[in-house]
């Protein structure tokens, strides 16, 4: 039925990349998304995880000198701090949130 399998299996030219790993699936446990793998956190993805403002506006300003955002966003962004609070960036992201999400 599949006379070339075996040539392509060990080849390894044909990969099939997929971002869900099912689990022992009959047994209930859940799919496993990896919606995270690779991902590469933005500076608001480091605001919602400050507890305070003062926090905040030492991630902006390190993230500006580093070169990660440029002044004119990093004034944006400390505009919002000062108007809105740090939680209008999002909720808090506790310890361990990307997991929690990934397993979702």
């Amino acid at each position: 039925m599949f006379p070339r399998l075996g040539e392509e299996m060990e080849a390894k030219k044909s990969k099939i990349v997929t971002n869900k790993t099912v689990l022992n699936s009959p047994t209930g446990e859940r799919t496993a998304t990896k919606r995270f793998d690779d991902y590469n956190p933005d500076v608001i993805d480091f605001i919602c995880r400050c507890d305070n403002e003062k926090q905040a506006y030492e991630i902006i300003d390190y993230l500006e000198k580093r070169g990660e955002i440029d002044e004119r966003y990093a004034q944006k962004l400390k505009i919002r701090l000062k108007k809105k609070g740090v939680r209008s960036f999002g909720a808090k992201r506790e310890e361990g949130f990307y997991l929690r999400e990934q397993r979702r």
